[in-house]
């Protein structure tokens, strides 16, 4: 990979999650396959900051979601705060519909795994354009980073 491609990506994300609280294995599920496909493809770069590699730990802080980015050698370079606010109903209904998918992979018929993989993934879809609608003033990030990311808080929210 060139190095201008590799500037605006992250490295490396963690969960800080100082509850520990065990998932059920279909969240674990989702959050080790967000983390491993993030890793692999991204896009994201700072508007006004140093420029990445990064390495981000996400955190619920107060009312709000916490980005907490650093460059390889983790010396803090920046951080976006978001508010929850306009994410709580989004990630709310995204996991109810997670719920009808999971129940649905293990007793439904192909078809309405089908017909609930598309809610989900139109869920999933609008959520992540909000993720990216808040977090444009301070990072440009493209629709697969951000349906991750959103992934990750949604994660992070639902602590078990």
């Amino acid at each position: 990979m060139a190095e201008q491609e590799s500037a605006g990506r992250i490295v490396h994300i963690s969960l800080d999650d100082p509850a520990l609280a065990p998932r059920n294995p279909d969240i674990e599920h989702e959050r080790r396959v967000a983390i491993f496909d993030l890793i692999e493809s991204n896009q994201f770069a700072l508007v006004d900051g140093p420029e990445g590699p990064y390495r981000v730990t996400l955190s619920l802080v107060d009312r709000g979601i916490l980005f907490n980015l650093c460059d390889t050698q983790n010396q803090p370079l920046s951080v976006i705060e978001l508010s929850m606010k306009p994410f709580r109903r989004l990630i709310r209904d995204y996991f109810m519909i997670c719920e009808s998918y999971f129940e649905a992979i293990r007793t439904a018929s192909p078809e309405r795994i089908e017909t609930i993989d598309q809610a989900r993934r139109a869920m999933h879809d609008e959520s992540a354009e909000v993720l990216r609608e808040r977090l444009a003033s301070q990072a440009e990030v493209d629709m697969d980073t951000a349906r991750r990311l959103f992934t990750l808080i949604s994660v992070l929210q639902m602590r078990g």
